[in-house]
């Protein structure tokens, strides 16, 4: 298996799913584009973590190209939105199931803000 770090360029799985999570231009935050699912999981909290270390204020969260995320990847936003020292974490156009599924676990989350699509 070859894995992406938040840098950029695909994780390729032998399942078939691929991420690709690039730094966003002119803002801090990362874009990604595929599906966030249990083949791609390493990448997507590698670009994560990584978001997580350069974080000030507000990082944003381009997601207009995924195509799919399960409850896991949807978990691993939230944890890193909860431990972040301050600010926020702005989800601009994210798939259906990520708002609902932030909605149905943590409700009142106020770390995470969702643009919707």
């Amino acid at each position: 298996m070859d894995h992406a770090g938040a840098a950029g360029g695909p994780a390729r799985t032998g399942s078939g799913g691929v991420l690709d999570v690039v730094p966003l231009s002119g803002r801090p935050g990362i874009r990604a584009s595929g599906e966030i699912g249990v083949s791609t999981r390493l990448s997507w909290e590698n670009a994560l973590t990584e978001l997580s270390r350069r974080h000030t204020d507000v990082s944003y969260v381009e997601l207009s190209g995924v195509r799919f995320v399960d409850v896991a990847g949807v978990a691993a936003l939230a944890v890193t939105a909860m431990n972040l020292p301050g600010g926020r974490v702005v989800v601009e156009r994210p798939p259906p199931q990520l708002p609902r599924v932030l909605d149905l676990f943590w409700p009142s989350l106020r770390r995470i803000e969702v643009a919707p699509r």
